[in-house]
């Protein structure tokens, strides 16, 4: 399955949008996409809407992580918004749910800011 990864910037903080499952193939994409993020922009809030994600194994979730502290050297945080049943629940037994900070939906005060770039 193709995974699709949109961004969008606003005030100091980016939204990341994830359609599809994150695995062995795809997690090269991501990790590309962080790189670019990280290197274009000076942002440090990062929040990641999972809501379209069906799927993420552990190099998925090492992309995640990867990207956390990368974020967090930089003095920023990485948080998930929305995760899916199962994605929710490969946090839970991995215990990453208490590494990243997870939203049941996506922050409203991100909702409501006007995208940009």
């Amino acid at each position: 399955m193709e995974l699709k990864v949109s961004t969008r910037s606003h005030a100091g903080h980016t939204v990341m949008t994830i359609v599809g499952e994150i695995d062995l193939y795809t997690a090269p994409g991501l990790q590309s996409e962080f790189t670019r993020l990280l290197l274009e922009t000076p942002t440090t809030y990062v929040v990641i809407d999972m809501s379209k994600v069906e799927f993420c194994d552990s190099t998925g979730m090492n992309v995640l992580l990867a990207a956390l502290k990368r974020l967090k050297e930089r003095g920023g945080t990485l948080e998930l918004a929305a995760p899916r049943p199962a994605v929710r629940k490969i946090l839970q037994v991995t215990g990453l749910d208490s590494v990243f900070t997870v939203h049941e939906a996506m922050p409203g005060k991100l909702l409501t800011a006007d995208p940009k770039g």
